[in-house]
Formats: C-alpha cells, sequence, structure tokens
C-alpha cells in the first residue's frame, strides 16, 4: 500500500504514515491541494514554517498508463497568494510511485543556513546534509546526486532562485536524460522548498515495484483504447511528436493572439524565425532531437532536444511559452539566444513564463529596450548574482511593475499571463480572471474551441460561450491534474469519445471498481470547491478574478478588440462549485 512521507524539516525527523480517509485514493492534483486545504493555516506567511510543501504522483503514475508520468507538488503560493498546485513532467514521479510513495509532505523550517537533501527508496527515507551544493545551479546539483548515487535515480532540486526565496523559483526535475530539464514552474514553490531548506530529493527506485492495478484486463483495455486514440488524433499522433509545442507560435499570431512586447500588440513580425517549423529545422539541421519523451511511457513525444551550432546540447525544447515570453513578448526573435535564455532559467530554477513575462515589464519600464538580446541576459546574470535588481527580477512581473509604477503588467492574482492574449482569445481571459490559481493557461486551456476547432469552435472574439467553455475545460484539467497524466492528452479526449472511455477504465482497472466520466469529472469538482474555499478563508473574493483594466480599454490589432466578458458573466464561472 501506498504510504505518506512526513518530513519534519525542524527536528529533522521522517514519519511513514497510512492515508487517513482524507486522501485515501487520491493523487496528483486532487491530493496536494486536499492536503493544502486540510493542513495549511489560510493566513499563514507562504514562506513560514505554517506552509506545507506536498509532492504527489498521480493516481495512475507508474502504472504504465500512456502519458502518466506528472508529478504535482502544491502548497500556498509565495507569488500569489492562494493555494497552488504546479505539475511536471520527469521521471521523479514515476519513481516515487514505484517505492510506492502516494505523497511526501514537508513540513516546519531547517535552521537558518542549513540545506538538507532528502533521500528516498522503496524502504527507507533519509535527511543528510547537503551544504556541499548550497549556492549551485540545478544542473551542477543533480550532476552531484548521480556521482553519489548512480545512474538510476531521479532529482527533485532548487536551484539560486529557490535558495533566495524569490517569487518565480521553480522545482526542476529530472529528464530521462538525467538533466533537470523538467520544472514545476508556476506559483514560485522553488521558494518553499527553499524556505525548509530542502535543497534536492533523490528518488531510488531500485527495489520497488510498480503500483499493481486491482483489474488488469480492465485496466489493459482501458489503455489499449485511451492510446489508440492518442495515436489518431492529428495533434497527439503527429503534431506534436514533430513540431513540438511550438507548433502554435505560427497558429496563435496568426490568429492576432500572440502577445508582442508587453501584450501591446497580437502579432509578431518576428515569429517565422522563432516558430515551431523553424525550430524543428535548426533541430534536424544541427543533429537534435524531435519527438523526445521527457518521461519513459510518453507516446506524445512533444519535447526535444536542442543543440547549439557545434551541435552541443544546450537545452530541451525550448516549448512554445519560454519561446513566447523570452521572443515576441519581448521583442526578441533569435532563437538561439531564447534557448541561452532557457538553459539558464532551468539552471537558476526560475520559471519561464514569469521570468520573460518579468523581462518585458523591465523593458516596458524602460531597464533595457525591446528586442535587446544582450541586456535580457544581463538581467539573468543579475539574478544569479543575487544583486537588488536581480532578486526584483526573480520576485516576478507585479512585483518589479509595482517598483518602477508601472501600469501595464499582465498579471492576474500576481501570476502573469501566458502566451495567449485575452482579447483575441477571450475564453483564456475567462479562465486567467478566474482560475483559483492566478493566470494559469494549463488551467483551462480554451485555445481548443476558440483556434483550433478541438472539442467545437467557440468564436474567440465574443463573449458568449466563453464562460461555460472555460468553466467545462477547468473541470476536467483538474480531473486530469488529479491522474498524472499529461494535460495534451485532452486534445484527443475532446475530439474522440473512446479517450475519456480509455481513462475511465485505466481508472477503473487500477482501483478494481467501475469509474464513470461523471465519476471523473467529479474529481475535479471536488478539488475545484476545495481551492476555492481555501482562497475565500485567505480574503479572496469575486473582485479578484478579474483582469488587469487596460484589457478591457486598450483595443488590440489587428481585430481592434477589447476583453468583452463582463464581471456578471465571470461570476457565473464556478456558480454552485464553491
Amino acid at each position: 500500500m501506498a504510504v505518506i512521507l512526513r518530513v519534519n524539516m525542524t527536528d529533522l525527523s521522517i514519519r511513514r504514515e497510512e492515508a487517513d480517509e482524507r486522501y485515501r485514493g487520491l493523487g496528483g492534483r486532487g491530493l496536494t491541494s486536499a492536503f493544502v486545504a486540510a493542513e495549511v493555516p489560510p493566513h499563514c506567511h507562504p514562506l513560514s514554517a505554517a506552509n506545507k510543501l506536498i509532492f504527489a504522483p498521480g493516481s495512475l503514475t507508474g502504472t504504465g498508463a500512456p502519458c502518466s508520468g506528472r508529478l504535482s507538488v502544491g502548497a500556498k503560493s509565495p507569488l500569489t497568494g492562494t493555494i497552488k498546485e504546479s505539475n511536471s513532467g520527469g521521471m521523479a514521479a514515476i519513481d516515487l510511485a514505484i517505492c510506492g510513495i502516494q505523497a511526501i509532505v514537508v513540513e516546519g523550517m531547517a535552521a537558518a543556513g542549513s540545506w538538507y537533501r532528502l533521500r528516498v527508496s522503496h524502504d527507507q527515507a533519509v535527511l543528510e546534509p547537503a551544504d556541499a551544493v548550497a549556492g549551485l545551479g540545478n544542473y551542477d546539483t543533480v550532476a552531484r546526486q548521480f556521482e553519489l548515487f548512480g545512474d538510476k535515480v531521479s532529482c527533485i532540486s532548487i536551484g539560486q532562485a529557490g535558495e533566495m526565496r524569490a517569487g518565480s523559483a521553480s522545482i526542476a526535475v529530472t529528464d530521462v536524460e538525467r538533466r533537470p530539464t523538467r520544472h514545476c514552474g508556476r506559483g514560485g514553490l522553488g521558494a518553499v522548498m527553499g524556505s525548509k531548506g530542502l535543497k534536492v530529493i533523490v528518488v531510488d527506485p531500485v527495489g520497488g515495484q510498480r503500483p499493481r492495478p486491482a483489474d488488469m484486463a480492465g485496466f489493459r483495455q482501458g489503455v489499449q483504447k485511451f492510446n489508440e486514440a492518442l495515436m489518431s488524433h492529428p495533434l497527439t499522433g503527429e503534431g506534436l511528436p514533430k513540431y513540438g509545442t511550438n507548433s502554435l507560435a505560427n497558429v496563435i499570431n496568426a490568429a492576432g493572439g500572440y502577445p508582442t512586447r508587453n501584450f501591446r500588440e497580437g502579432q509578431f513580425e518576428g515569429v517565422e524565425p522563432i516558430s515551431g517549423e523553424r525550430q524543428h529545422d535548426v533541430i534536424v539541421e544541427r543533429g537534435g532531437q524531435i519527438a523526445h519523451a521527457c518521461h519513459r511511457g510518453c507516446t506524445i513525444r512533444c519535447s526535444r532536444i536542442y543543440v547549439d551550432e557545434h551541435g552541443e546540447y544546450l537545452t530541451k525544447g525550448p516549448e512554445y511559452e519560454t519561446i513566447w515570453a523570452h521572443g515576441a513578448n519581448c521583442g526578441i526573435d533569435d532563437l538561439d539566444a531564447i534557448a541561452h535564455m532557457d538553459r539558464i532559467d532551468d539552471d537558476l530554477g526560475l520559471d519561464t513564463i514569469e521570468t520573460g513575462a518579468t523581462i518585458g515589464v523591465a523593458m516596458e519600464a524602460g531597464i533595457i529596450p525591446f528586442g535587446d538580446v544582450d541586456g535580457a541576459l544581463r538581467l539573468l546574470d543579475e539574478v544569479r548574482r543575487g544583486t537588488p535588481l536581480g532578486r526584483l527580477i526573480a520576485a516576478g512581473a507585479e512585483v518589479l511593475g509595482r517598483t518602477y509604477g508601472i501600469e501595464r503588467v499582465p498579471t492576474v492574482k500576481g501570476q502573469s499571463m501566458p502566451a495567449y492574449d485575452p482579447r483575441a482569445i477571450q475564453g483564456m481571459g475567462v479562465t486567467y480572471a478566474t482560475s483559483t490559481m492566478g493566470a494559469d493557461h494549463t488551467a483551462g486551456y480554451a485555445v481548443t474551441a476558440n483556434v483550433l476547432s478541438v472539442g467545437g469552435k467557440v468564436d474567440p472574439l465574443r463573449s458568449e460561450g466563453q464562460v461555460e467553455l472555460s468553466r467545462n475545460l477547468q473541470i476536467a484539467t483538474t480531473a486530469i491534474d488529479t491522474t498524472g497524466l499529461c494535460l495534451f492528452v485532452a486534445f484527443a479526449v475532446l475530439d474522440n469519445p473512446a479517450a475519456l472511455e480509455g481513462i475511465c477504465e485505466m481508472l477503473g482497472g487500477y482501483f478494481g471498481r467501475a469509474v464513470t466520466a461523471e465519476d471523473f469529472l467529479a474529481m475535479g469538482t471536488r478539488t475545484l470547491a476545495l481551492e476555492r474555499a481555501f482562497n475565500k478563508a485567505i480574503g479572496f473574493t469575486a473582485a479578484h478574478d478579474r483582469l488587469p483594466e487596460y484589457f478591457r480599454t486598450e483595443k488590440l490589432a489587428p481585430h481592434d478588440i477589447t476583453f468583452a466578458v463582463s464581471d456578471e458573466e465571470l461570476d457565473q464561472v464556478f456558480a454552485g462549485i464553491g
């Protein structure tokens, strides 16, 4: 039976326990949010000993279900002040499941200046001093762990940004090649890990066993049905493996929703040199790798390995959001420069969306001009050196904008908007405004129906239908996050009923009981209700579910449109869900 590890950083004790009724049968976001809602005082400071940091594989992770290797991390966010779950690919979630770990709950706070490594296997968990890697980036930190413990382990770590408790600090997870390229980026949860004095977690799956479904025949039936749906869909079976997530660049640019120069424009004249098609050609020409899986068992393989002009490894991807944030958002059309910035972000442990958005606000403030590649790299070096300006950059767009007196800061609840302008893709604006965790495209990816005609079609320039679209997607997404499945499986789910049938059959086979589509969606509804209740206890109200005012007053070219979904409509998104 899977166990919960309670790791107390104050007295350096570790306790193993079975899940009680509140947590039994949960995984991923469903489990992390349940812990935060039940055990974290709503009004606590996010960087205090009272906050808790929870690591949880999804309920299907480790079973062999396709694309189910996501790791959820949850806490009260130092960036937004809300409840927060951020998830990532990589190998750690699968390894934790093999070790029989349902969740790791990190509590308390180590003595100031002390750093620790948590080492986990199927039969033990120990805390050890990690002062030798203090001050190191993620790449050097994990390289030393592999030297010590061999190449079978996986690592979860923070870089310098997490150590300095920065609002945009991420938590890195090592990929199949043992590189710290997969990040739980959003919400500054790396700062919470840093506040605990926890530098790295090393997970050793040797000797463990994969979770075994109660009904193996039913489970395998679901796996086959689900995988066939994924492979037959044009996006998950062909588009994402070939061109990766950045295949969206030309699509969103053509739709007029590609935020350019800090959301001033909806189209970028330099999109072609940083597009997914160009990225694909550069990778192939240099001998990199397309169709790369971030964890074993991923059949979509949307990641890639990007090499420099000499054929040497530089970074993963970079992904669509990263290329946009450091590219069009900053007026930069140099793919190699963006790849260098991505490598630096991963090493420092910075959320690439928040960091690119913050550099865009720095350009808005006149700290450096738009399009200044060297200036952007200098700002990242300021973060590495821990200068006052570097700490402001690492604190996130809202803090930097407030410090420099900038009105045009594209944030909701303190978190930066991703790569879709809410005026041209109105459904995304609804999601940005109403998500329980600040502006977040993954919370309810309305691009599906607004732009891609996946799961139907809703006019992206009109308010009609956007509330229902965002609500339904937020519920379904939360359920997917609970299973440990990659969000990209939603493309097949929305277009092919067999995909959802496959998920329900996999869940039913694993738990040994029938799971219906209604049961699956109910997981999402219950989790959203917990998250909204926690935020309400902090003091968040409907007035916080709003976009910055300039999205209603500044028209966006080429459509010359503003965000049109009314406040009254936004207030109906979660009617009846807490």
